[in-house]
């Protein structure tokens, strides 16, 4: 699926479009998508040879591959770190959906050198870099949690968070960060007209269409953008994308978490009180920016939305924990973007290459001051305390951050293929021809198992 933490990271998401400024820092969004995964179903496939290092030659040079959003950071570990020797290389292969990193591994596969010690992808990387690329060659990257990082450190990351970095009973990545799902809400006017913080998807069904009927015009959501599938299905634990084995994908658009959000969604499209624009599409934060009540969407929304896009006065938009069913007492949410880590199996120095990308996920040093909300669970508190990072809201975001980070359902799973494609291609241009979600549902079921048979998946419906 695809997923990001810095607002994105796209695929899973085809790149989001808001202004340029925030698109660049919003990359945890463009990278989101697949940023859970069912590990039970993928550690059972069949196990991998034992990983075996490349002979080792301490304090050799280790070449590192980054994007644009990511470099200050791997910069800032080398001025810190003067006796590691590094190579740093900037290539925008990190974008979900974009194959170029699996190419170029391909290729020194076939040529055996070439690897680049460490790299930051996508969460849909590591679906193929956890595997041979060819008979004989061994996976790219290497098995994190073998005798390489402890397991103390990998038990520190936010619940789940490493659920698309595991396949095959191994640990092939480091989460970098997530964009876990949460409510946002303009506070000074929910206060103003006596309306209270809903926390069920019945309240939040029930106060959009009023909303409607007592200010005509202004929202509580939106559907329009290529990932606001993995804000409202993902969060229902609609199984669009779950993983029953590893080389089976159940898609069962029908199953009933699926049919009741797609329900509520109509109903409150049918209100005007949802739209069916993108929040980021062209001219929507001009138009209609100032009127978002309410959203339901990523942790990045706050600086990357209403911030950078809408333009909202300081102090006047907060954050609530993400929403639940009545009668269901535990809590699920979605993740909109997210990016990973992987070190190479190749590297002849895995101490430092290992290092690095301990110290780039888990530092307070790094992670207090990066673009999103932090994978690991005691960099997150450092993030949250940054107070560039929360003197903008209305509220202390900590509280719904933190509980969200570690909701984030894990049925939604880690596949070969971007989940946004399916909703881009389908389900958008049928809400904008005006029909229902309702009855885009089978259409939308067909296009994902199009899409997974494509890449060799098994396809359940039911």
């Amino acid at each position: 699926m695809r997923s990001s933490g810095s607002p994105r990271i796209g695929r899973r998401r085809a790149v989001l479009r808001t202004t340029a400024a925030a698109l660049s820092l919003a990359t945890a969004a463009v990278l989101a998508g697949c940023a859970s995964a069912d590990t039970t179903a993928q550690s059972s496939s069949s196990a991998q040879p034992a990983f075996k290092p490349v002979t080792q030659q301490d304090g050799s040079q280790i070449t590192v591959w980054a994007d644009s959003t990511r470099l200050p950071s791997v910069q800032a570990y080398q001025k810190s770190h003067p006796n590691v020797k590094m190579k740093i290389v900037t290539y925008d292969g990190g974008a979900d959906g974009s194959t170029y990193l699996q190419t170029k591994v391909q290729l020194f596969d076939r040529t055996g050198s070439g690897w680049p010690d460490v790299v930051f992808g996508s969460p849909t990387d590591v679906t193929w870099a956890s595997e041979p690329t060819k008979p004989g060659a061994q996976p790219f990257a290497a098995p994190l949690d073998d005798k390489l990082v402890p397991q103390s450190t990998l038990d520190g990351f936010a619940k789940g968070s490493l659920a698309p970095c595991q396949f095959n009973g191994h640990t092939y990545c480091l989460r970098n960060d997530i964009a876990q799902v949460v409510l946002w809400y303009n506070k000074n006017l929910m206060d103003k007209w006596g309306y209270k913080v809903p926390t069920t998807w019945e309240d939040y069904e029930a106060l959009g269409k009023q909303v409607a009927k007592d200010h005509p015009g202004y929202l509580v959501g939106s559907v329009g953008d290529t990932n606001s599938h993995e804000s409202y299905f993902w969060s229902g634990r609609c199984p669009a994308f779950s993983l029953t084995k590893p080389d089976t994908l159940r898609s069962a658009l029908q199953d009933p978490n699926c049919t009741r959000m797609a329900k509520l969604l109509d109903g409150l499209i049918s209100a005007k009180a949802v739209t069916t624009k993108g929040f980021f599409s062209q001219g929507f934060a001009k138009e209609s920016g100032s009127k978002v009540l309410m959203a339901y969407g990523p942790s990045w929304y706050g600086q990357y939305l209403f911030k950078a896009a809408f333009n909202a006065p300081a102090k006047q938009i907060a954050a609530a924990s993400p929403l639940t069913w009545k009668g269901e007492t535990t809590a699920a949410t979605g993740n909109v973007g997210g990016g990973v880590w992987m070190v190479s199996s190749h590297s002849a120095n895995l101490k430092a290459s290992t290092d690095l990308a301990t110290w780039l996920t888990t530092s307070d040093q790094n992670q207090a001051s990066a673009p999103t909300y932090p994978a690991y669970t005691k960099a997150a508190e450092a993030w949250l305390a940054n107070p560039a990072n929360s003197d903008y809201f209305a509220n202390d975001v900590s509280k719904p951050f933190q509980e969200a980070a570690n909701e984030v359902w894990t049925g939604w799973s880690n596949t070969k293929f971007p989940d946004a494609t399916a909703w881009s291609s389908v389900v958008l241009p049928a809400l904008t021809a005006g029909k229902t979600l309702t009855s885009t549902l089978p259409a939308w079921q067909q296009e994902i198992s199009n899409e997974a048979k494509a890449h060799g998946y098994q396809v359940v419906n039911q």
